[in-house]
């Protein structure tokens, strides 16, 4: 099953629409600069309304270890997706209370034996680089070849650039673990387009099924 993680979430009413769509992860950003920032209070409040099958990720850019632990309490997030210079021993501390999502911005020097590494990590998540001094949501796409690689031997979230015109086709090529996207299902920065909700889950579904009819007929799995 590919997972679908709806990020930037940041009213209740985005939050259900997503829930209904069959989003299996909604992201909370906690980065100050980002304008799909949420407030701790309102992601409180918007969590303790999920269903229980819908887990919440806390988005952090460099946030200090002792902020991530109390967001995550009092949000009750289910794991912490760090888009900062974390280094592997800050991330193997982190993990021993919760699961990590190393994200990576990918360009064209990153080298996947980074990734290693990051022995503790739940999954690494994959973006686009974007512009100098910007932690994600560019809405632009990567060379999907680089997570296609990657995700021979680790758990990858795909992210960067994805929409109900692309989603199908990186994953028939990557076979990630997730995908994750925010402005390719929105009106503006964190405002949520419901019929694109919609339209992608319906879009990752579609190609999921492909790849099952794909591997009965080769015998793979």
């Amino acid at each position: 099953m590919v997972r679908v993680k709806i990020c930037g979430i940041t009213s209740l009413l985005d939050a259900c629409a997503a829930c209904d769509a069959g989003a299996n992860y909604l992201g909370f950003n906690f980065y100050e600069k980002s304008p799909r920032c949420v407030a701790r209070s309102e992601a409180a409040r918007i969590r303790s309304q999920l269903p229980p099958n819908v887990e919440a990720v806390g988005v952090f850019v460099n946030h200090q270890p002792m902020d991530i632990f109390a967001l995550a309490a009092s949000v009750r997030l289910k794991a912490a997706q760090l888009h900062g210079d974390e280094k592997p021993q800050d991330i193997a501390d982190l993990s021993r209370a919760i699961p990590i999502i190393k994200a990576f911005r990918v360009d064209g020097d990153f080298r996947l034996d980074l990734l290693p590494k990051y022995t503790k990590v739940f999954a690494f998540l994959l973006d686009s680089a974007g512009e100098a001094g910007q932690y994600g949501g560019t809405g632009q796409t990567f060379d999907w070849s680089i997570a296609q690689q990657a995700a021979k031997s680790h758990r990858i979230i795909l992210a960067g650039g994805l929409k109900v015109g692309n989603v199908a086709e990186a994953i028939r090529m990557v076979r990630p673990f997730a995908v994750d996207v925010a402005s390719g299902v929105e009106t503006k920065a964190g405002k949520k387009d419901h019929g694109l909700i919609r339209e992608f889950i319906q879009e990752v579904r579609r190609a999921e099924k492909e790849l099952e009819a794909d591997s009965e007929k080769t015998g793979t799995s």
